[in-house]
């Protein structure tokens, strides 16, 4: 049985009614059930939080509530009303948007022709380009949005394409929207200025569907949560009577007590063990100058910094994307020739990129190929790989990192999104490195999921691989062995485990005490200086914008 709050139930126990309604719906695709018998209920003015693990059901929730697929049963209603048909857009488009975690914004077009986008003038008429920017400039206006109408979209920050998206959403007459892990690529700041936005438009009558799996979040900006499992709906409740741990055990199924712990011992390297990393003065011109660390063999380091510090950057330069300006990359020994992707995989890094879509997957592919891809060479006799190679060593990555398929020959793009993070983080195991470089491994990934990533890195660890983890989830960063944090492309402080969430969060925001001196090495022999002044010196720089898109 379903849990409902009583202020959303009808006697029946199914959701009474609301700006949006999903009463015992269901839907399959062939075999798979995606959805069994579920509700939801929206009411008017309220960021109503959908939580759950990957394949619980909620992308397939989100695709009913838009329009983009018919339920196998149940009903779908918006304001007490049936949904329309599906082939009535306008109607669809009236009454729900989302706002997807990747952009719908066009970015070749400007701001008004995004946000009039098929609506730019009445029937056959001639566009008005200038009647186009000038309600543009009014809706804009309206909801306080700084922004050029005539600028192009590409110009735009992440929060300010979502809150564009948002307008555009508005400006069709809808007051429900659902955003789907809508800070994912927002820093501190920026998500402190959409949650105000969004208590704003609530104000106004407008309600969210807010899809996240940062718990923290969902306790910060929603009155309430329902969390699926396994296609089937668990709980509906307030969210400020809800325990976080109790929030955690409906969406895992599991007691607190099951579930992993990281308690990180200091690290004491090996007698005669050499580094797996090491990070010389390593430079990328106006996004971070002079960076030196050194990552021990079974050592794992945290590096952490918002959007603009530099830390994406810093680790893609380590993996070869991109050419620095200066210093050097070693690893296990051997110096890596630095802009040079194969370089670096052919010296022993693994590489863990931060957007899985366009970085890590070949959607199309099947498993196998895209788990083993950084192994062919060891795989291949006389330069030719057999399928049946590939799919053997593809079934054990698979069974190491308990990646749930139908097989190794299942095309990657089938998989939840915790599952294709964990063919990602296999594929960077499965050439036996000697260092991990792993950009934000856990980035929209549930809970279970989240967990069991950390503990392959943790494995990695004890099996004597160094890790240089990048990360600004606090509980990615728990695992590490210390954590070096970086400011506007400079490291402003380094902690050793056991430190507190509010003076991380503090150095990461700048506001931490940054007049030490901070050694970033495992040995004692160089010290880097973070004071004050090497903080002016690096403040007042132009910091290039991370090219993950965190402006």
């Amino acid at each position: 049985m379903t849990t409902q709050d009583l202020g959303t139930a009808g006697a029946t126990g199914r959701p009474a009614g609301g700006v949006a309604t999903a009463i015992a719906v269901s839907k399959s695709f062939g075999a798979t059930r995606a959805l069994i018998d579920v509700d939801i209920s929206v009411a008017p003015g309220e960021a109503h939080a959908l939580v759950g693990r990957n394949g619980a059901g909620k992308s397939t929730l989100v695709s009913l509530l838009t329009g983009l697929a018919r339920p196998d049963g149940g009903q779908i209603m918006f304001d007490g009303e049936s949904a329309p048909p599906l082939s009535d857009r306008a109607a669809w488009q009236s009454r729900v948007a989302c706002v997807y975690q990747k952009s719908t914004i066009i970015p070749t077009l400007s701001v008004a022709e995004n946000l009039f986008l098929n609506r730019q003038s009445d029937g056959l008429r001639r566009i008005s380009w200038r009647a186009l920017r000038a309600r543009a400039a009014e809706l804009l206006a309206e909801y306080e949005i700084d922004v050029d109408p005539s600028a192009a979209a590409s110009t735009l920050a992440v929060d300010q394409r979502q809150v564009l998206e948002i307008a555009r959403a508005l400006s069709f007459g809808a007051k429900f929207i659902i955003l789907d892990e809508p800070t994912a690529q927002l820093d501190g700041a920026k998500i402190a200025g959409l949650f105000d936005r969004l208590r704003r438009l609530q104000e106004s009558g407008v309600a969210f569907l807010f899809i996240s799996h940062h718990l923290a979040e969902v306790y910060e900006v929603c009155q309430t949560v329902t969390v699926y499992r396994d296609a089937r709906h668990i709980l509906t409740a307030p969210v400020a009577g809800l325990d976080k741990d109790a929030l955690i055990e409906a969406m895992t199924g599991e007691d607190r007590s099951e579930r992993a712990e990281f308690a990180v011992a200091a690290y004491t390297p090996k007698a005669e063990a050499k580094p797996a990393l090491e990070i010389r003065d390593l430079s990328l011109a106006g996004v971070y100058q002079d960076f030196s660390v050194t990552v021990g063999e079974g050592e794992i380091v945290g590096l952490a910094g918002a959007g603009g510090s530099g830390v994406v950057a810093l680790g893609e330069t380590v993996a070869g994307l991109h050419r620095p300006s200066g210093g050097s990359v070693t690893v296990a020994g051997r110096k890596v020739r630095t802009g040079s992707v194969p370089d670096a995989l052919h010296a022993g890094l693994g590489f863990v990129p931060e957007d899985r879509h366009a970085q890590g997957v070949v959607p199309m592919r099947p498993i196998a190929e895209n788990i083993t891809l950084t192994a062919m060479d060891r795989l291949a006799r006389h330069g030719f790989f057999t399928g049946d190679s590939l799919r053997r060593a593809g079934s054990a990555l698979m069974e190491r990192l308990d990646v749930k398929a139908e097989g190794p020959d299942q095309p990657v793009g089938a998989l939840s999104g915790g599952n294709q993070q964990k063919v990602v983080m296999g594929r960077a195991l499965a050439n036996s490195p000697k260092a991990l470089v792993l950009i934000r491994p856990t980035a929209g990934v549930d809970v279970k999921s989240k967990e069991s990533l950390l503990g392959t890195v943790r494995q990695a660890a004890d099996d004597g691989c160094g890790a240089l983890l990048v990360s600004d989830e606090v509980d990615d960063l728990r695992i590490a062995h210390r954590v070096v944090v970086m400011f506007k492309g400079a490291v402003v402080a380094e902690f050793p485990s056991g430190w507190s969430d509010a003076e991380l969060i503090a150095a990461v925001e700048g506001l931490g005490e940054t007049g030490t001196d901070i050694d970033t090495d495992t040995d004692t022999d160089t010290d880097t200086d973070t004071g004050d002044a090497a903080i002016a010196e690096h403040g007042q720089q132009n910091i290039a914008n991370e090219r993950s898109g965190h402006e």
